[in-house]
């Protein structure tokens, strides 16, 4: 059968989505503004009471800045440096762990993991995310052209060298198991969209879990937020207070909430209200009904980022779609269950509403990326039909290269 790459308007429904909710991220953090600076001005400062929602508004336009940057990059320049890029950000990433001891970093909670710039300050591992998704796109991509994607030797032991390096600066220097945790949902989807054979992707799956473990109880923060996980409940004022905030937050907002600034959450009971605690907050103000819509919305997005990949113009774009989607995936489930005490806490921040410059700027800018392979898909013809005649669509494919589906519309290019 011949293959065709269809160039066509990309899918706007992926920006409507993102658009919802970062507006509703906005105005959640624009009512809890005032008590976030209450507190903050307790200790002598003089910030205005709408501080926190000034510095979101400028984090959503340089991310839209990101997003539409890199939706109109050629992703062939991406993927012709893909290695300098995650070079960079290796090499970016060991700031933190280098300068530790002086002013330019900053740790909190046991992690230090932020680059202080005094007005802002950058988290590297983000970046660093976003060059693993580029990279092990192009390198997986090559792998499968060539049918060596299933060689020990060329494919799971370099990802494995690389990964190991990753997660020694990430998780072991810096103490970020939060972003761990990230790594090993992009890795996973990548790895099952390229088709790994069944064996060595249990293998290499194991593997990860055995190194996070070894990760978690050599490290005493870390040990200490699993068994914060284990015996929150017992230890309510202590080590599991956060998460029984949390849990008065979600619970007291019953069904319809308790309304918009209406909160008492935000005023100094729940730490990291406009961050890591962000869903509990628009649970005390929106309740129940609002964050099921919110979670609508979120599984609407990541169908239109599937129903991309399936459709994708090439493996390259198929596996890369894989890793931003394992990548926004792992961040919201992680993030809402660690609220909900299905997981630990593990400073994970929820795409789009939390507040916070780095992990929106490159998400989004993940989401650009999206957005422009969405202009691309790739249709099966019959090898007796013209290119000109209108094809029929084959869409009893699976998700993985060895089962992909095709479809299209408009203008041709030949694969």
């Amino acid at each position: 059968m011949n293959e065709i790459v269809r160039k066509h308007r990309p899918d706007f429904l992926i920006l409507l989505f993102m658009a919802v909710l970062m507006l509703v991220g906005m105005v959640v953090i624009y009512s809890i503004s005032p008590a976030l600076t209450e507190r903050i001005n307790t200790f002598g400062n003089t910030l205005d009471q709408n501080h926190f929602m000034y510095r979101q508004a400028v984090y959503l336009i340089v991310g839209l800045m990101a997003f539409a940057f890199t939706a109109i990059m050629p992703l062939g320049l991406w993927r012709k440096y893909q290695s300098q890029l995650l070079v960079a950000a290796l090499l970016v990433s060991l700031v933190p762990t280098l300068a530790q001891s002086s002013k330019l970093v900053l740790c909190t909670n046991g992690a230090c993991r932020w680059i202080n710039f005094g007005a802002f300050t950058i988290q590297p591992a983000e970046a660093l995310k976003f060059a693993m998704v580029i990279f092990l796109a192009g390198f997986l991509a090559t792998r499968v052209s060539t049918d060596r994607l299933n060689k020990v030797n060329e494919t799971l032991v370099p990802v494995g060298i690389i990964l190991a390096v990753v997660a020694m600066i990430v998780v072991g220097l810096q103490k970020d198991l939060g972003t761990g945790l990230a790594f090993f949902g992009i890795m996973v989807c990548m790895l099952y969209v390229a088709g790994l054979k069944i064996r060595y992707f249990v293998l290499a799956l194991i593997g990860l879990l055995i190194a996070g473990a070894l990760f978690t109880i050599t490290s005493v923060h870390r040990l200490e937020r699993v068994s914060t996980f284990v015996h929150g409940a017992n230890d309510k004022e202590g080590t599991g207070y956060q998460i029984n905030q949390a849990l008065i937050a979600i619970g007291s907002g019953g069904i319809t909430g308790k309304g918009l600034g209406q909160g008492v959450q935000a005023f100094g009971y729940l730490p990291e209200a406009a961050n890591d605690s962000i869903f509990a907050v628009v649970a005390e103000s929106l309740g129940f009904i609002g964050i099921v819509l919110i979670l609508i919305i979120f599984a609407m997005l990541f169908l239109r980022l599937l129903r991309v990949m399936d459709y994708a113009g090439s493996d390259y774009h198929r596996i890369l779609m894989a890793g931003i989607f394992g990548w926004i995936f792992t961040h919201t489930v992680v993030n809402i269950g660690a609220m909900l005490g299905v997981f630990p806490l593990t400073g994970v921040t929820l795409p789009f509403l939390s507040f916070g410059g780095t992990s929106l700027l490159f998400i989004m800018a993940a989401l650009g990326l999206a957005f422009q392979i969405s202009r691309y898909t790739m249709h099966k013809l019959p090898d007796n039909q013209s290119k000109k005649e209108k094809p029929h669509e084959d869409r009893r494919g699976r998700r993985r290269i060895s089962g992909s589906r095709y479809a299209g519309t408009s203008r041709f290019e030949r694969t």
